[in-house]
């Protein structure tokens, strides 16, 4: 029995199936959880390389919780290196020529720092849970299920992140 499960994955039409029904998913929970569009889309790729390569020692009913592991545990290894390049830029702002308004410069830079500061000021499981639910329109189970918590723990969190953006979005005004 443990073999069929082994050998199921690693069957072209099976993985080929497997990758077509979790790959937008995929994506979508890493740019959501990380911010970056290019980053979600290339460590999608790696996890599911990861998982064609490793297919004999994952069983099928195991290999969505593979693919998310491998996926989050490489953006992690790459958050380093992006807080490095982020205070970089802190430190060395880009200084660009446009042809539009002052004013208008003024306020979408004054704008940008307040939306990063208020998606800043959530912690990260309560931002991810938030963009999963609000932005990708998944119910309360399935984000239970990505993240590996409790419906009552998704609950928790986007409670928690509503609070926070309402304190923020208030002290914007």
């Amino acid at each position: 029995m443990k073999e069929n499960s082994l050998k199921g994955i690693c069957e072209e039409i099976i993985y080929s199936n497997f990758f077509k029904s979790h790959a937008k998913a995929l994506r979508n929970y890493l740019f959501y959880k990380y911010g970056n569009e290019e980053q979600a889309e290339d460590v999608t790729q790696e996890a599911f390389i990861k998982l064609w390569e490793n297919c004999a020692s994952v069983p099928l009913e195991k290999a969505k919780s593979f693919l998310y592991t491998v996926a989050n545990n490489t953006t992690l290894n790459q958050i380093a290196h992006q807080k490095v390049v982020l205070e970089y830029t802190k430190k060395n702002p880009v200084s660009g020529t446009d042809k539009q308004s002052p004013e208008f410069l003024m306020e979408e830079d004054q704008f940008k720092v307040k939306l990063q500061k208020a998606i800043a000021n959530l912690t990260e499981a309560q931002r991810t849970a938030f963009l999963l639910h609000r932005i990708d329109g998944k119910k309360y189970h399935e984000i239970a299920e990505i993240l590996g918590i409790s419906v009552k723990a998704v609950e928790k969190r986007l409670h928690g992140a509503l609070n926070e953006l309402r304190k923020e979005i208030d002290n914007i005004r």
